[in-house]
């Protein structure tokens, strides 16, 4: 089990996330920028945790983000 941490406020909406693990990334309609699916929000921070099976395309995404906004944790 792992926890994808994504600092949204910094996203500049590229797409990259979503290319790379379409299932857990989202486009927001309302600013464009990136939603990790199913997240919990708290003060800015969304944070999920994801199966192990999910990890190779989470850390894709992780690697493609240009502003570095998305870190991945082991449990």
């Amino acid at each position: 089990m792992h926890k994808i941490i994504q600092h949204r406020v910094k996203c500049i909406g590229c797409n990259a996330c979503v290319e790379a693990a379409p299932q857990r990334w989202g486009v927001s309609r309302l600013d464009g920028k990136s939603v990790l699916v199913g997240a919990k929000e708290k003060k800015g921070i969304f944070t999920v945790n994801i199966p192990d099976w999910e990890l190779d395309e989470n850390k894709r995404a992780q690697t493609n983000c240009p502003v570095h906004i998305i870190e991945i944790i082991a449990l």
